[in-house]
């Protein structure tokens, strides 16, 4: 049997996840009402193909509130989703609390695995305050990197690329029968390595991907300016082996969702308490700041400098497709900014409570956001968006404008129906455009 503790996006997906590949599952949160959800095969949350996999799998799941059911178990994972703040800092009070809870529960010769998202250094101190909470027991930890993506997370979850396994160590510590068992189930290459290797391992996957995303920023504005096309370039970069066929190239609005922002936030901290060097990493997030107000800056360019009172038009409030998830979403900033101003907003997952302010309307369908509309601007690059008409956009809008940063629409065909189109990368299109 296979524990999970900590039902929030990352213990659902990997304990539903587990269930799928034939094992025994035991869930728990402390939400009776969320388990109680869940047990009716009720998601929480919007994630692609998640609740038909639940349903497939019910059988083999049990969402508890009871946490005791977990010492049933022959491996208990530690999956809750850590909070951070604004500036990226992790709040790590409730998986501590959660672990403490856990642990005392847990049966003579458990294995247990931080699957959360926490800092260097992290398992190794819990390690020690495990010994000292073990009164007896046989207990072996140990850490596991998540690598799950929001709009993704069952295909992720699936079909990992590989596992990476962190221990005290590696050559006197290799997973036990029942943890091996469970990972083999994926049939991915296993990495197993000292804890604080594991850790930083997660964090520099992430490091890669904000220099990938940097370097596309960067290169694309200069498109931009000089008339080149990034799309077009792209192709040429994935053939060159040092860089490869994989490689996260699209330029974007500045980096979201809290995750990379998390482990920029830890590198900061790790250089500042040993000495090392950071300034790559101050880059990489000037330059997401910088990136994250490029489409404001086009309609202050295009519609605000031009009309007195224009009413903008947002698709999107996710931080990006196929998520409910608005954590540093670009969408948020950008209706922020432009409080002033009539906007009207629509996305098919997401709608904002609170005090987003007077002049934000959010309507129940894309087109009819459009109407009367003085500009568009595409922040989420939802798959519904690529399939309304250019032809019904203009005749809905008043104005001419469409930005489109991750090119959801037909570019040609928006310059044909009179529209001024901008793009992250590539040259602007249509009448008003040099």
């Amino acid at each position: 049997m296979i524990g999970y503790a900590g039902l929030s996006h990352l213990g659902i997906v990997s304990s539903i996840a587990t269930a799928a590949k034939g094992f025994g599952v035991i869930a728990y949160g402390e939400d009776a009402a969320l388990c109680d959800r869940l047990n009716r095969g009720e998601m929480p949350f919007f994630e692609p193909e998640l609740e038909e996999l639940l349903t497939s799998n019910q059988s083999r799941i049990h969402f508890t509130e009871n946490p005791s059911e977990l010492s049933r178990c022959d491996v208990i994972y530690f999956a809750l989703d850590v909070p951070t703040d604004e500036n990226g800092v992790s709040d790590l009070s409730s998986l501590d609390k959660l672990i403490e809870r856990v642990v005392a529960l847990a049966s003579n010769g458990t294995t247990l695995v931080v699957l959360s998202q926490v800092p260097p250094g992290f398992t190794r101190k819990l390690a020690g305050r495990i010994e000292r909470l073990e009164a007896g027991r046989s207990l072996q930890l140990f850490y596991q990197v998540e690598t799950l993506i929001f709009g993704r997370a069952v295909e992720r979850a699936l079909y990992p690329e590989r596992f990476i396994v962190g221990s005290s160590d590696p050559q006197l510590q290799p997973p036990p029968k029942p943890y091996l068992e469970l990972l083999s189930a994926f049939d991915c290459p296993l990495l197993t390595m000292r804890y604080e290797s594991a850790e930083l391992t997660k964090i520099s996957i992430n490091m890669c991907l904000v220099s990938s995303v940097s370097v596309a920023n960067t290169m694309a504005e200069l498109c931009e300016k000089i008339g080149a096309d990034w799309s077009e370039m792209v192709p040429a970069l994935k053939l060159d082996k040092r860089i490869g066929e994989y490689a996260y190239l699209s330029p974007g609005l500045g980096i979201a969702g809290g995750n990379l922002e998390r482990d920029l936030a830890t590198v900061v901290s790790l250089a500042n308490e040993f000495g090392t060097d950071d300034c790559v990493v101050d880059a990489w997030i000037s330059n997401s700041r910088y990136r994250r107000d490029w489409a404001l800056k086009v309609i202050h360019r295009e519609i605000i400098s031009r009309a007195a009172n224009p009413v903008i038009v947002v698709w999107g409030l996710a931080y990006k497709q196929d998520t409910t998830s608005t954590k540093n979403s670009p969408a948020l900033f950008l209706i922020d900014a432009l409080k002033p101003f009539s906007i009207r907003a629509y996305d098919p997952q997401v709608v904002l409570s609170g005090d987003v302010g007077s002049n934000f309307f959010q309507t129940s369908s894309a087109i009819e956001a459009c109407r009367g509309a003085d500009a568009l601007v595409i922040m989420t690059p939802w798959r519904e968006f690529s399939s309304v008409s250019v032809a019904q956009i203009r005749d809905a809008m008043a104005g001419r404008v469409v930005v489109d940063p991750y090119g959801v629409m037909d570019a040609s065909a928006c310059a044909r129906a009179g529209f001024s189109y901008f793009k992250l990368g590539s040259p602007s299109l249509g009448s008003n455009c040099d």
